[in-house]
C-alpha cells in the first residue's frame, strides 16, 4: 500500500498523487496474475461491467487519503463510496477506468479522479478548513442516482444535469503501463507528464478520428443505434478502445479527434471533461430518445457530433430489439 499523503499538497499534486498511487497498486495486483483477479470478478450490469478486488482496493485506498486530507469535501466513488461533506466540492472516483481492459491483460485502462464544484481551491494552508457550503449531500445523492433521473424531455435539448455534468476544478488520468498522468482543470492547464496539451485545431469532423464505445445490446436498440450511426458517419475514422477517460486524455493532446459516447456516469466523465476543456477543447451532453450523449473535443467537431445526434429521433435507428 501507498504511504499516506500530506494534507498540505494542493489539490493538483493531490489528485495527481491519488491516480498514480491507486493506479500502481491496482497494476501491482494484476501482476499478481491474471488469472487469479479475475476469480475475484463480479459482474454488475452485464457481463462486461465488471468489478474486481484490484477496483475496489484502488478506490478504498483514495476514500482513505481524501478523507485524512480533505475531510470537509464530499467524495463519490463508482465501486460505491460515498461521504457527505461540508465544502461544496465532490470527488468522483474511477479507481480503474477500463476494467474489461484491465482484467484482459491489455494496458489501456487508467485510474481517474475529478475535483467538481465551485468553491475556492484547498491550498497547503487551508487543506481542513471548509469553504462556502453548497449541497454536496445532494449532489452526490444525483450522481448515484444515474444519469436517467435527470429531466430533459425533448430529443435535441441540452441535459439538465446534476454532478453528472458538474463544473470540474481539476481531473487526474494515469495510465499506469504507459506512465501516462494527464491534468487539467479551470484551476490546472492541461498537461500530460508536465508538459502542456492542446486538442486538435482542426475543427472540421470529417478530418478527424472519431473515438466511441457503445455496448453490442445498445446497437439493438432504435433509442440508441440512429443517433450512434449518424453520428459514427461524421468522423474520418471511428475507434473504440475500452476506456473513456485514456480517450480522453488523448483527445486533450490531440492524439484522437472527437469523442462521443451515451449515459456516462459522472466518474467516467468528469475527469476527461476538465482535461478536455483546459486543452482549449469543447464539451457538451444533449439529451437524444430519453439518453443523455457527451461529447469532446474541438468545438467545430462538437458541435457537428451533436448536431448529428440531436437530429435524430425515434424512428430513425435500423431495428427493433428490446433495450439491454
Amino acid at each position: 500500500m501507498a504511504d499516506n499523503l500530506d494534507p498540505r499538497l494542493t489539490d493538483a499534486q493531490l489528485a495527481a498523487a491519488l491516480v498514480r498511487n491507486a493506479g500502481l497498486l491496482a497494476l501491482n495486483m494484476r501482476n499478481r496474475g491474471l488469472e487469479a483477479l479475475r476469480g475475484t470478478a463480479t459482474e454488475k450490469t452485464n457481463v462486461a461491467d465488471v468489478v474486481t478486488a484490484a477496483d475496489t482496493a484502488a478506490e478504498r485506498y483514495v476514500v482513505d487519503q481524501l478523507l485524512r486530507c480533505r475531510p470537509h469535501d464530499s467524495i463519490l466513488g463508482e465501486e460505491g463510496a460515498a461521504h457527505a461533506g461540508t465544502s461544496g466540492r465532490t470527488w468522483v472516483i474511477d479507481p480503474v477506468d477500463g476494467t474489461w481492459n484491465f482484467f484482459s491483460g491489455s494496458a489501456y485502462w487508467c485510474s481517474a479522479l475529478a475535483l467538481a464544484g465551485e468553491a475556492p481551491a484547498v491550498g497547503p494552508d487551508d487543506a481542513a478548513m471548509p469553504v462556502a457550503a453548497d449541497s454536496s449531500a445532494a449532489l452526490a445523492h444525483d450522481a448515484g442516482a444515474s444519469l436517467g433521473a435527470r429531466v430533459s424531455p425533448g430529443a435535441g435539448e441540452p441535459a439538465r444535469d446534476g454532478l453528472a455534468d458538474a463544473a470540474v476544478l481539476l481531473g487526474a488520468i494515469f495510465q499506469p503501463q504507459e506512465d501516462k498522468l494527464w491534468l487539467g482543470g479551470s484551476l490546472q492547464n492541461a498537461t500530460l507528464n508536465g508538459e502542456p496539451v492542446a486538442v486538435d485545431t482542426r475543427q472540421d469532423v470529417g478530418l478527424l478520428a472519431g473515438v466511441t464505445y457503445i455496448h453490442p445490446g445498445w446497437l439493438a436498440a432504435r433509442q440508441t443505434a440512429g443517433p450512434w450511426q449518424r453520428a459514427a458517419r461524421l468522423p474520418a475514422t471511428l475507434r473504440m478502445l475500452g476506456s473513456g477517460s485514456c480517450d480522453l486524455g488523448r483527445v486533450a493532446q490531440a492524439e484522437l479527434g472527437v469523442w462521443f459516447q451515451h449515459s456516462c456516469p459522472a466518474w467516467d466523465w468528469l475527469p476527461g471533461k476538465g482535461i478536455v476543456r483546459a486543452a482549449g477543447g469543447e464539451t457538451g451532453v444533449v439529451r437524444v430518445n430519453g439518453l443523455d450523449w457527451f461529447v469532446a473535443g474541438p468545438k467545430g467537431a462538437v458541435d457537428a457530433i451533436t448536431a448529428a445526434l440531436a437530429d435524430t429521433c425515434l424512428g430513425d435507428g435500423p431495428v427493433t430489439e428490446d433495450l439491454p
